[in-house]
């Protein structure tokens, strides 16, 4: 009975909550809206994603039905709406997909360099002597002041300061001696 009813009164009914209705609108047009979305997008499996979705609107969309054009019209009408909207999501995904792969390089760059430059200190430090290195490690290692340091160490902090002053002198003369 319900497959000689028209469109129309069908998208009336099924508004109304009438699930068999909207099960005999959907079985009716199913493949009208995934030929529609495959002809638009040109992918099977996006056409077969926008169908689902167009279908699983369905029930939203019909309140806005109001029956001034033919069904399928407004039906052919939501499917070019739903390709154009997915269309659009995935530019801008794609954009903002590049903008993070440009960030995630730059990123990757930040972290090769600060591992190269930890490197190097590592290594630098393997030159320094026993006192310079100790104190090194603690004030800039362990972020420690260089009161705590000399606490630790059991020297002043002005022993502290002047290692600090002279491990900087040495690690600029090696940077410039592994340059050249």
């Amino acid at each position: 009975m319900l497959m000689d009813t028209s469109d129309e009164t069908l998208a009336k009914a099924a508004n109304a909550g009438d699930r068999a209705a909207f099960a005999t609108l959907v079985g009716r047009h199913y493949d009208r809206i995934f030929g529609l979305a495959f002809r638009l997008t040109g992918v099977r499996a996006e056409a077969e994603d926008l169908a689902q979705d167009i279908c699983a609107a369905l029930p939203v969309k019909l309140a806005q039905f109001r029956g001034e054009a033919r069904f399928t019209t407004w039906l052919y009408r939501i499917v070019v709406n739903a390709a154009h909207d997915r269309r659009r999501r995935q530019t801008t995904r794609a954009r903002a997909a590049d903008g993070w792969g440009d960030w995630e390089i730059a990123r990757q760059d930040e972290i090769a360099v600060q591992r190269e430059a930890e490197g190097w200190l590592a290594e630098a430090m393997t030159r320094l002597s026993p006192e310079l290195r100790d104190t090194l490690a603690l004030v800039l290692g362990e972020e420690m002041t260089q009161s705590q340091a000399g606490a630790v160490l059991g020297v002043s902090e002005g022993t502290i300061a002047w290692r600090m002053s002279e491990v900087k002198k040495r690690l600029r003369a090696m940077a410039a001696e592994d340059a050249t």
